[in-house]
């Protein structure tokens, strides 16, 4: 099968890359024009081709898409603005999907997030699945999230608007050498303390590698074809367990400030309450003083990756310990042997 693959040299999409390239796929890889692809030990592989398109120029994007079965699409933009993550994630989609409905491309598999659900509404320690609510009110959430949702609606319309198959995955948080320290433990303070943000909790992890593989599993295991499926490995740590991991491999680690989760939440709630209050809403708070935004980060759930089992016929190949490891070791993660063909290639 031939693959295009955009963001392919983000910090998911070469592994993703690799990934399709170790299944014997023939990979078209979407980097910006300046990118240098000599970067990645993947890069003269026979079964790749660089391309080197900006998604938010439509100008010439039939090009990239012609001649592709499917298309994996994984890039957006998770900072700054609502104005850079519309261009980034709403406006690259829309570009990417004219170009698929001109060139009759009509396979797609999409990154969505776990930050569409809306966490105020399920129970403690109850499982988040498939089947969760999404947030409603995206404007009390952040502009990730706001652009992914509108990315989200877009594709499943562009699915029903095409007769495509269109198979959305949302991984929990990816994790991995390049994003270890991350938003669910809390945040950094300077760069030599880190505030941790309770401890207990079950942290819905992802390892890049783990994830990278659903995704190509996604592109032939028919049962997924239009489904929504949650990524999450299978053994999910606490946050103190994750970090207690982070410590031992580390050898400069932060200094870590803690905050229990009772406390966070009523800080959130009072800072919330005062700005809406009194201050009309005039004041723009830090994500972890919104209660939407810090719910979505700490609230105590479970998870599960039951779906992705059955209908990717998939499990994480590495296990907590062993990811962890492999993200602190000097290992070439994403290099592949130039000989890997399989019959998907041929075919």
């Amino acid at each position: 099968m031939k693959v295009l693959i955009t963001g392919a040299s983000g910090f998911v999409g070469k592994y993703v890359v690799a990934a399709a390239l170790r299944a014997g796929h023939q990979v078209r890889a979407v980097v910006r024009p300046k990118t240098d692809g000599t970067r990645f030990s993947w890069h003269a592989h026979p079964n790749l081709e660089f391309a080197r398109f900006d998604l938010r120029q439509r100008h010439e994007l039939d090009q990239m898409v012609s001649g592709v079965d499917a298309v994996i699409h994984l890039a957006a933009v998770k900072g700054g603005d609502f104005q850079d993550c519309f261009a980034g994630t709403v406006s690259g989609t829309e570009n990417l999907l004219l170009a698929m409905q001109k060139m009759a491309v009509k396979h797609l598999i999409v990154t969505s997030t776990f930050s569409l659900y809306d966490y105020q509404k399920i129970p403690c320690e109850t499982v988040l699945d498939e089947n969760s609510p999404l947030i409603e009110n995206p404007l009390n959430r952040d502009v990730y999230a706001q652009t992914k949702l509108i990315q989200e609606n877009m594709v499943r319309r562009f699915g029903k608007e095409n007769n495509a198959v269109v198979t959305i995955i949302r991984p929990g948080m990816i994790y991995g050498r390049e994003s270890l320290w991350h938003a669910l433990l809390g945040g950094a303070i300077g760069d030599k303390y880190w505030l941790k943000i309770g401890g207990k909790s079950t942290l819905p992890m992802a390892y890049v590698e783990n994830c990278a593989e659903a995704l190509v599993l996604a592109l032939t295991a028919e049962k997924a074809f239009g489904q929504t499926i949650n990524i999450v490995d299978g053994e999910l740590p606490t946050q103190q367990s994750y970090i207690d991991g982070l410590l031992q491999r580390e050898q400069d680690p932060p200094k870590l400030v803690s905050v229990s989760w009772s406390l966070m939440q009523g800080l959130a709630n009072l800072a919330w309450g005062v700005n809406e209050g009194l201050l009309k809403g005039k004041v723009r708070l830090p994500g972890i003083l919104v209660p939407a935004q810090l719910q979505a980060r700490f609230r105590p759930l479970q998870y599960s990756n039951r779906l992705a089992k059955s209908l990717l016929d998939w499990t994480p190949r590495y296990s907590l310990e062993e990811s962890l490891d492999r993200s602190y070791s000097s290992q070439d993660l994403i290099f592949v042997e130039p000989e890997t063909i399989s019959t998907s290639s041929a075919n």
